[in-house]
């Protein structure tokens, strides 16, 4: 093997942690190399020391057959490892050009700023990556796609020949991931080797040569693309085989009672009016391509966005739901799709997040909040719901992908909601996290709670749903239920509309 990159007994502590335990790394030039692990496994550590913002207690970093020590994140780039993380790094008021150049400026034989050779080698840079960047416009008038190649190509105008792509496909579409998965490619031919970190495995074994597992900050092995299948990789991230992440499908009940029922909602004049309900102890799925309306009728049903027609009734009494405020006294609560931004207040600790919106249930007297009574509240729901944490005290930014949607969940639970919203409930979780969520969501609808499930992932929706309405183009085009749940329904109809005779059930 052409190696290109060497990590060796790589070992790393902080206060009481043990991050890592004598991990190994070996990344051939010109390969694609999946990083594997759950959320906790010490991936983001070890990419943290390989791009120079930690330094490893133990081991040896060999790049090109040359030991190498990185004292910082800049020594790390100059011996060419690139990293785009997946929060990006770009300033949005500048354009690509300036972002791409920001602190290394060109300059001409008068010290001046040479823009005219930034713009050139900045458009040469997009051309070899095969993708079209307006070079004038600031970045935030750019998609989010176009940010993560702008990047990407900040990268590799700093010479990168390792490229660190942590969760690069999490805000992107399908087709806009298939592009980047086909700028890889072209790089991968280019000699470019790349560390590829996702928990979507299936894009995994569509790109990647091979795969190195990390489990609870320790090497569990190396594996080839080719030889290997994904209920074998589970088994190697979480030391135990899955057989299947989705719970059994109860049998609701035919008699079972509407708690949401949407008699017309219109988001904007001429637009279609949708019609749906949701009964007790159910999982509603909303599917559909990106963009199809789900989200935004979600919003729409809890005041959270405006409706041009909306009639609401909850457990069949009138619901003028105007804002999210009055949703929630009405026991209806949402887990928004970016939970860091619109779901926790990350500096904030695992209580304070779950109390904030229901001070008032712990008041005393009129201005004093009673602690004891708050940190009861708090640890039974903390339990109920298996937030895995040190104590009620820990500062929600430091859990995993899981143990925070958790929190949120938890928060609506102590509010006394009966009606939950998830939108994309397990992005940027691990596999065994994402069983783990499951599981609450179908312990929750047996104990009366009502789910509405917005997702992108079909196995997610096919093994988790009763029900599936079925988005296009703001439509519900149809609402499956039972054996009629599969992706090839599900797709066509996301795709191709309701030609096919679909039955649009409003009930």
């Amino acid at each position: 093997m052409d190696s290109i990159l060497k990590l060796d007994r790589i070992t790393k502590s902080f206060p009481g942690v043990k991050a890592l335990q004598g991990i190994h790394l070996e990344i051939a030039r010109g390969e694609i190399h999946a990083l594997l692990g759950e959320n906790g496994a010490g991936k983001s550590t070890l990419m943290k020391i390989l791009s120079g913002i930690y330094q490893p207690d133990e081991g040896t970093i060999t790049l090109e057959g040359e030991e190498r020590h990185f004292g910082n994140y800049h020594d790390a780039v100059a011996a060419g490892v690139g990293i785009v993380f997946q929060e990006f790094s770009l300033i949005p008021y500048l354009n690509a050009v300036e972002n791409m150049f920001l602190g290394r400026e060109l300059r001409n034989g008068l010290g001046m700023l040479d823009r005219a050779r930034m713009r050139r080698a900045a458009a040469e840079i997009f051309v070899r990556l095969g993708v079209t960047i307006d070079l004038s416009v600031e970045i935030r008038e750019l998609s989010v796609a176009q940010q993560q190649f702008v990047e990407i190509g900040k990268a590799l105008s700093l010479n990168a020949r390792i490229l660190i792509l942590d969760e690069p496909t999490a805000t992107l579409t399908p087709a806009e991931a298939e592009h980047l998965f086909a700028i890889m490619r072209e790089l991968k031919q280019q000699g470019v080797a790349m560390i590829f970190i996702s928990h979507h495995l299936e894009e995994i074994f569509e790109v990647c040569d091979r795969i190195t597992v990390l489990r609870d900050g320790q090497y569990v092995g190396v594996t080839e693309v080719a030889h290997t299948d994904v209920g074998r990789l589970v088994e190697m991230m979480v030391g135990r085989r899955i057989e299947s992440s989705f719970p059994p499908k109860p049998t609701l009940r035919s008699d079972a009672k509407v708690v949401l029922d949407v008699n017309a909602l219109q988001l904007q004049k001429d637009g279609p009016v949708n019609r749906f309900s949701l009964r007790e102890g159910e999982i509603l799925g909303f599917a559909g391509l990106v963009g199809s309306g789900r989200t935004e009728t979600a919003l729409a049903v809890i005041g959270a966005d405006p409706a041009h027609v909306k009639d609401i009734r909850i457990n069949g009494a009138v619901a003028n739901l105007s804002d999210p405020a009055d949703a929630l006294k009405a026991g209806v609560g949402i887990l928004p799709e970016n939970r860091k931004t619109e779901g926790l207040v990350t500096d904030f600790s695992i209580k304070q997040n779950i109390s904030i919106n229901n001070l008032g249930k712990y008041r005393s007297l009129r201005f004093f909040i009673d602690r004891r009574s708050e940190a009861r509240s708090t640890a039974d729901i903390m339990k109920r719901v298996g937030v895995k944490a040190p104590s009620m005290h820990t500062e929600v930014a430091t859990l995993s992908g899981g143990n925070q949607q958790k929190v949120v969940i938890a928060r609506w639970l102590n509010h006394h909601t009966h009606i939950l919203i998830f939108d994309e409930p397990t992005r940027g979780i691990d596999v065994g996290a994402k069983a783990e969520i499951y599981l609450l969501m179908r312990e929750l609808t047996a104990r009366g709670y009502s789910i509405i499930m917005i997702s992108s992932e079909l196995p997610e929706v096919v093994g988790m749903c009763d029900r599936v309405a079925v988005f296009r183009q703001g439509r519900i085009e149809a609402i499956l239920e039972g054996d009629q749940i599969d992706s090839n329904a599900v797709m066509t109809y996301a795709t191709a509309g309701s030609s096919r005779g679909a039955t649009h059930e409003h009930a």
